[in-house]
């Protein structure tokens, strides 16, 4: 099975291991929505979890060079899960375990809190770099997460290790590999403290706005993308 759902006190631990990339496949995403789905009525916090080495290297490529219209249709259930993690109403903490990576990257800007492990690790959205256009969803969630300073690196396809990470804002802070679980799981308990109807109320004055404004063209904008151009 690749995605898990256990429960830690207060704090859904969803952890994605498929033992290899961690992709994004149809059937990940509707197991990260059931695990949410889950989450919501047991849990006041989240935490997400890659595998040693892999958070995650984005949508799944055998279904993303198989034609557009499958394409477009697993980018269009991607674009839903993370919207559905940017508006979630209780705080979502990421462990970043490792390489993130196009839409793994993305899941980095959409959580609330985001612990890295310090490595060898490329994390960015590469799409560009590899001859894709960045939709329009994953722009305005990097707009809204990335400084100024680095936000044209989506532009140019650019990626960083893990303290580039930090700066680009994808990651909060870095640590040790060995540590990176039980530093964001630590997270995740202080923040399942916290109210969730406050927690749910300023997200949603904080992130409605834009979440409403991506769904309102993503069928526009699915429409329009295709596979790597040049």
């Amino acid at each position: 099975m690749s995605v898990t759902s256990d429960l830690d006190g207060d704090v859904a631990v969803i952890t994605i291991d498929d033992g290899k990339a961690n992709a994004y496949s149809h059937e990940v995403l509707a197991s990260i929505h059931d695990a949410l789905d889950r989450a919501e009525k047991e849990a006041t916090a989240v935490l997400l979890v890659g595998r040693p080495g892999r958070f995650s290297a984005g949508f799944d490529l055998s279904v993303m060079s198989s034609g557009n219209e499958p394409m477009r249709a697993l980018v269009t259930a991607g674009a839903e899960l993370l919207l559905r993690v940017f508006t979630y109403p209780s705080p979502v903490v990421v462990a970043c375990t490792g390489h993130a990576l196009a839409a793994g990257g993305l899941m980095l800007l959409v959580g609330d809190r985001r612990v890295g492990a310090q490595g060898p690790f490329k994390i960015g959205l590469n799409e560009v770099a590899i001859g894709m256009p960045l939709p329009i969803f994953a722009v305005e969630l990097a707009r809204y997460r990335m400084p100024p300073s680095a936000f044209d690196s989506v532009v140019l396809g650019e990626v960083f290790d893990p303290d580039g990470a930090v700066t680009a804002g994808f990651l909060d802070r870095v640590v040790a590999p060995e540590d990176v679980v039980a530093e964001a799981t630590a997270d995740a308990h202080r923040l399942a403290a916290l109210r969730t109807g406050a927690v749910k109320r300023t997200k949603h004055n904080a992130r409605g706005e834009i979440a409403d404004g991506i769904l309102a063209t993503l069928a526009a904008d699915m429409a329009s993308i295709a596979g790597p151009t040049s």
